[in-house]
């Protein structure tokens, strides 16, 4: 993509929120990687809404938006006071036809692929929390040994070892108060 700052899939795959159980991207976040403004975007939108179900964009709701806000740090003052449009993969992909620019086809492929990442990112966690539900069921087997080990080394951890003597041949210290120095040389 020729311009002054390349894009790249990771930086669009930290903008894919997940909001009502769907992997959504926000407006103002599509309108940055689009390189236009918010409105223009949302405009597009709006003159072809038709393209757009229910199930490609959606509107957050107040109390969305407020958890969107805290949960970014937004001030409460400037910015945008309505509630932003989310699209989802089949939404965004529906844009590069709304959005028809040079831009918004290599900026969809970029997009297209994040979420392919994050998809196959989703099936790795699948597998490996497969995994750990078959190690839960072979310690259910083995539970009872497991817990009885697990309960000695803990009373070994939390137990104060008791002082004990030195193994070997120590050789006694001389008492201090007692002790007369000796002059064998006279």
């Amino acid at each position: 993509m020729n311009e002054k700052y390349p894009i790249h899939v990771e930086s669009i795959t930290d903008k894919i929120l997940l909001i009502r159980n769907q992997k959504v991207m926000i407006d103002s976040d599509l309108a940055q990687l689009y390189n236009v403004t918010t409105g223009r975007l949302n405009e597009a939108v709006k003159r072809n809404i038709d393209r757009f179900p229910k199930d490609f964009m959606f509107q957050l709701s107040e109390g969305e938006f407020k958890n969107l806000k805290s949960y970014f740090a937004i001030a409460r003052w400037g910015g945008r006071r309505t509630p932003p449009y989310a699209f989802t993969e089949q939404g965004v992909a529906m844009l590069s036809s709304v959005l028809s620019s040079p831009r918004a086809i290599k900026v969809n492929i970029l997009i297209m692929r994040a979420f392919v990442k994050i998809r196959e990112y989703l099936a790795t966690n699948k597998d490996l929390a497969q995994r750990i539900k078959i190690l839960e069921n072979e310690v259910g087997k083995h539970g009872a040994a497991l817990t009885q080990i697990i309960k000695s080394v803990n009373r070994l951890l939390v137990e104060p070892l008791k002082k004990r003597n030195p193994i070997g041949f120590q050789i006694p210290k001389p008492e201090k108060e007692n002790s007369e120095k000796i002059n064998l040389r006279k």
